[in-house]
Order: structure tokens, then sequence, then C-alpha cells
């Protein structure tokens, strides 16, 4: 990614180590989200699951979620609302991964405005993580 440098630097949420190691070694995510509730990527995998499974409602809820989660941490990290969230740092991945499943699901439901801001956000985040996640 490249920087701009009469921008903000780039925000890289912190590290969730054992959420992390969970969810790789194939822990139901599930169980990370209510072990681990903060981890947004733990609400990514369970919003993209329901989404492949027809539960749009579901998927939108679980999407929310981590949405919500990695705006809070993002805010923590120093985020102003604006500024690049680098798709390349994985624990950035877990809020992306959620905001395009919001996106996606609130095209699904009818949504066509908040459709449009989670397609926006994404690529103003980072075009790589537009492109990784299919919300361009």
């Amino acid at each position: 990614m490249t920087h701009n440098l009469l921008g903000p630097e780039p925000t890289l949420l912190p590290e969730h180590t054992d959420a992390q190691a969970a969810l790789d070694s194939g822990t139901d995510p599930t169980s990370v989200a209510a072990e681990h509730p903060d981890y947004s990527e733990a609400w990514a995998a369970l919003a993209e699951r329901a989404l492949a499974g027809g539960e749009t409602v579901a998927a939108y809820a679980y999407a929310r979620t981590g949405y919500h989660r990695g705006l809070d941490q993002l805010r923590r990290a120093g985020w102003k609302g604006f500024g690049p969230v680098p798709w390349e740092h994985r624990p950035n991945q877990g809020f992306l991964r959620a905001l395009a499943v919001l996106g996606l699901a609130a095209e699904r439901i009818g949504e066509a405005e908040e459709y449009e801001r989670c397609k926006t956000f994404l690529a103003d985040s980072d075009p790589a993580a537009a492109e990784a996640t299919g919300l361009k």
C-alpha cells in the first residue's frame, strides 16, 4: 500500500494472538467470538458463513457487531474517522471483512445507501481490501 505523505498515518489494529490462533486452528468462530467478543475476525467469519448459508439478517447482525468492535479499536488506536486501514495488516482484516459483509448483506435487504457507504468506506480504507473481499 502506498502511503500519502500528506495524509494520516495508516492505522494498525492490535494483535489478538490467542483468538487468531484459535480461528487458524479451526475452532468454530462462534466459540472464538464468545471467548473473545472484541475480536472482529471471529464476527466476520460468522457473518461470512451466515451470508453463504442464505441467512442474510444473521449475516448483517454478525457483520455489524464485528464492524462496531473494529471501529472501537480503530479509535483507540488513534484513527480519527478517515485514513488508511491497510488490508496487509492481519488484525485489520477482521474489521475490513466485517465491513464488506455488512455492505453485501445491506444490499440484499434493500439498504442501498448503506451498501454504497460500506463500499466507499472499504475502498477508502484500502483498495486491496475491496479487491480481496469482492466489495468493489
